[in-house]
């Protein structure tokens, strides 16, 4: 049997660490379980989102626990791989391992709270949240070549 092509640590970056690299994390870890470490990061701590939790829980996924933090705050970065949301995330990404023998990985994704600002409708942020998770969720199975998991 062929060993699993997957990283073993992967952490996802945003710019807060409230939105885009939570839903990734907790995507990665309802697909994965513990056969890979997940963590998400920021370039700065914002706040914990509730629109998050919203759309999360729409597809069975708790983000209730999530505590923005930001890469300084890490205890461990023995990552193989690092995967940034957000401009300011790849550069910080970068940075962190211009040293280290890891993969970094650029995936451009729409900040969701552009729709807050907006002044959008309740409906309309949730569906701008709903569209973020659903690309990363998109996204995650096919990098990670998880067969058989459920769309969302």
């Amino acid at each position: 049997m062929a060993p699993d092509p997957r990283p073993g640590a992967v952490l996802f970056a945003c710019t807060l660490n409230s939105v885009r690299s939570v839903m990734a994390a907790g995507i990665l870890r309802h697909l994965m379980g513990r056969r890979i470490y997940v963590a998400s990061a920021g370039v700065r701590a914002g706040e914990a989102d509730p629109f998050v939790q919203v759309v999360m829980d729409e597809i069975g996924i708790d983000t209730s626990q999530h505590t923005p933090c930001t890469f300084e705050d890490l205890h461990d970065t023995s990552f193989d791989l690092v995967v940034s949301l957000s401009p300011e995330a790849q550069h910080q990404a970068i940075e962190l391992t211009r040293t280290m023998a890891v993969d970094v990985e650029y995936w451009p994704t729409y900040d969701a709270t552009l729709a807050i600002q907006a002044q959008g409708s309740r409906d309309q942020i949730l569906d701008a949240y709903r569209q973020v998770r659903d690309q990363l969720f998109t996204k995650i199975r096919q990098r990670f070549q998880i067969e058989g998991a459920p769309n969302v």
